[in-house]
């Protein structure tokens, strides 16, 4: 991120535009908006400018801008449409103290102007760092069109009416009033007019403060594989309301960056064969929190019903009295398939096919490996990473065929996913010399669609 965005507040304080062309306008038809003191300075101005002159909207200086112009300026925008001025005044501007903006020179420029989606006083900026000014207009106008009018007057009369509101507890309380407002009985009441929505505020607030203290409540969320593009959104519901959320360690950080701003982030990491978090801390963190009255999201990498020891978690908050719910996510092993281009049964090769894990927390996992070693068997095994030779010699212990094509699939759906192709008798070398780091899901069985040639050129040597 080049440039960090921020709202100044511009009440009073003094804007200078140089500059009296198409380019000035621009900007000026933007800051008009503010309640800033306009100064705009160019020998010659646009007529629209001369008009907002006379009607005492802004001040002009009909001359070439020079030293002192700026002083005392909180931005300063160069709209010459002229190089070598706008570097001229930018250069005044900048020793002036003024925060300084080259219309169209992202380079020479200090801060941008991001394109504004107006709701007074809701105020959406959208920035691109002025790499695609064409996306940033096309995503203003979805938001124009998504955003009702209604929202900005809802808004203020809700910002006269905070003071009120704060006779609610901190926190979730006043989360569900104001949700409750801007949602569901404020947009109601703005029908028959501004008076009837501060009647309705009245009468909702009356009935939050009647309201019995709620209850805490846990949500069991499945993360997905890491795309947060493979998110419910069930799941982005719940981060969206969470007031703590406990996270695996495999979490991608953009799913953490979708949980509200205010929530608190509580890692809870396992990771095979090395330093994690006990069971009974997590369970007893949970309960700790929902008893607390808070809304907690726990948020599981994949499923949280496939291998995420959701049973032993859902037994404490059921001990504790704590209402839950689950919200199923994407397991890794759909996110690896799909990115194979393959499906997991297939007429004529396997009706079934099995989840397993490589290893428990006892060691090496055990499993049914005469029937896995029969011939079109398909598996997806979970941390099977530390355990690859493990499995290759209780497979090919009991009669499975070297050749047996096996894909590993590393950070599955992730921008740095890695796919690695192997037959069952390579496995464990080829995962070896793969170096893997990120959390690999072994398929057994299956191949990409498009590596059909190297496996076979795989299976021919094997053989």
């Amino acid at each position: 991120m080049q440039h960090f965005p921020i709202f100044v507040a511009l009440t009073g304080r003094r804007v200078v535009v140089a500059g009296g062309g198409e380019a000035a306008v621009a900007k000026l038809r933007l800051l008009l908006k503010t309640e800033a003191a306009i100064t705009v300075v160019a020998p010659e101005v646009a007529p629209e400018i001369a008009s907002w002159d006379r009607e005492g909207k802004l001040t002009i200086i009909r001359r070439a801008l020079r030293a002192g112009d700026v002083a005392g300026a909180t931005l300063f925008y160069g709209a010459a449409e002229d190089e070598e001025e706008d570097a001229r005044t930018a250069a005044i501007a900048e020793a002036e103290g003024a925060l300084v903006n080259i219309v169209d020179n992202l380079h020479a420029s200090q801060f941008i102007t991001p394109a504004i989606v107006d709701r007074d006083p809701v105020t959406v900026a959208i920035g691109t760092e002025g790499a695609a000014p064409v996306l940033a207009r096309a995503i203003k106008a979805d938001l124009e069109e998504r955003l009702p009018q209604q929202l900005g007057p809802l808004a203020r009369i809700g910002k006269a009416f905070r003071g009120m509101a704060e006779a609610l507890p901190f926190g979730r309380a006043r989360r569900d009033f104001w949700r409750d407002y801007y949602f569901e009985a404020g947009p109601r009441a703005f029908e028959n007019g501004e008076e009837a929505v501060e009647e309705a505020l009245d009468q909702l607030l009356n009935a939050h403060l009647a309201r019995e203290t709620r209850a805490g409540h846990v949500d069991f969320v499945g993360g997905g594989p890491g795309d947060p593009e493979l998110l419910t959104l069930k799941a982005r519901t719940a981060l969206d309301r969470a007031d703590i959320v406990i996270h695996d360690r495999l979490i991608a950080a953009p799913i953490l960056e979708l949980a509200r701003r205010e929530a608190i982030l509580i890692e809870a990491g396992k990771e095979g064969f090395g330093p994690a978090m006990s069971q009974e801390d997590i369970n007893a963190l949970i309960v700790e929190h929902a008893q607390a009255g808070h809304h907690v999201v726990r948020l599981k990498s994949g499923d949280p019903t496939v291998f995420g020891r959701l049973d032993e978690e859902l037994e404490a908050v059921e001990a504790a009295g704590v209402a839950y719910s689950i919200v199923p996510g994407i397991t890794a092993a759909s996110a690896a398939i799909a990115g194979l281009g393959q499906s997991f049964t297939r007429r004529g090769r396997n009706s079934s096919v099995r989840l397993m894990t490589g290893h428990d927390v006892k060691g090496f996992a055990d499993h049914d490996w005469k029937t896995l070693a029969r011939t079109g068997e398909v598996a997806a095994i979970y941390m099977g990473k530390r355990a690859a030779r493990f499995l290759q010699g209780r497979l090919m212990m009991h009669g499975a065929d070297p050749a047996t094509p096996v894909t590993a699939v590393e950070n599955a759906s992730r921008l740095d996913q890695r796919t690695h192709v192997t037959t069952l008798g390579r496995m464990a070398a080829d995962l070896d010399t793969a170096a893997l780091t990120g959390p690999v899901l072994i398929l057994l069985g299956l191949a990409p669609r498009a590596a059909e040639a190297e496996i076979k050129t795989l299976q021919e040597e094997a053989l």
